[in-house]
């Protein structure tokens, strides 16, 4: 079996999770993918509760127009908005993931108190219990959730964006693009997703933690099609204690570190 470009295609298998991890995946390819106008997300050939085929996708490299078109498509996407914040892909009522970790998706009516109590706090917990955060930095990291989840960083104007949920640079594939992007074009084909209704600004700032290429252009091209809140420069360290906190629990105290100082930055605000 190949997929429509002729290449073998790519099949994940063996999760401890069982028969959601897959779908839930595909799940969240699926309500990405359906945005009009959003960045290319890789195909889904097959899922079922071992494994998920996909598309193969072949290597291209970054360039500048390629990172602002996919900025503005990111944008657009980001537009297609989510039910509720916290609310998972559409149609799925399973569990959720963020790459092999369980992670909630409950809806509220608070970003602050999604982003808080599912997205920081949860991950925070696993770090203590490794023995790589506490102390002084607990008790900032503390302090800084309470003030997240209290609505105080809430904003009126904000609502519930389709995010991708796990936006680093490695979900991020550059590829070469159709016909209608002109010979030797590339573009963005994006992998692995957490999709839940979230900030936008919380993508944008993973994308910047984890060192995307020409991430210039690419906020460029956003503000193309979405200008950006005032003062979202000063908001990234707030958007990035989620992926510090996953990091944290993950692959140790330097990442509880960064998770400490992000939090100091965050009760600055």
């Amino acid at each position: 079996m190949s997929d429509a470009r002729g290449a073998e295609p790519f099949v994940k298998r063996g999760s401890r999770h069982g028969p959601d991890f897959f779908r839930h995946e595909a799940a969240g390819l699926a309500w990405l993918a359906a945005a009009p106008g959003g960045p290319r997300v890789v195909e889904v050939l097959g899922v079922d509760d071992d494994e998920i085929t996909l598309e193969t996708i072949s290597a291209g490299r970054a360039t500048t127009e390629a990172a602002r078109r996919f900025g503005r498509s990111l944008a657009t996407m980001h537009d297609a908005g989510a039910a509720a914040w916290g609310a998972p892909a559409e149609g799925w009522a399973g569990r959720c993931f963020i790459g092999n970790r369980p992670q909630e998706c409950r809806p509220t009516g608070s970003w602050g108190e999604f982003y808080a109590e599912q997205r920081v706090r949860p991950f925070v917990a696993i770090a203590v219990d490794m023995g790589v955060l506490g102390g002084a930095d607990l008790a900032v990291i503390e302090r800084a959730c309470d003030r997240i989840a209290a609505g105080e960083l809430d904003h009126p104007g904000d609502e519930p964006a389709r995010v991708h949920g796990d936006l680093w640079t490695g979900n991020v594939l550059w590829a070469p693009a159709s016909s209608a992007a002109g010979t030797g074009a590339v573009e963005a084909v994006l992998i692995d997703p957490a999709a839940h209704g979230g900030h936008r600004e919380t993508d944008l700032a993973m994308l910047a933690l984890f060192g995307a290429p020409h991430l210039a252009e690419i906020l460029r091209g956003y503000q193309e099609r979405h200008p950006l809140r005032e003062g979202w420069q000063q908001r990234v360290p707030l958007h990035q204690l989620h992926p510090l906190a996953t990091h944290s629990a993950g692959h140790g105290a330097g990442y509880a570190v960064a998770l400490a100082d992000a939090a100091r930055q965050v009760l600055r605000l």
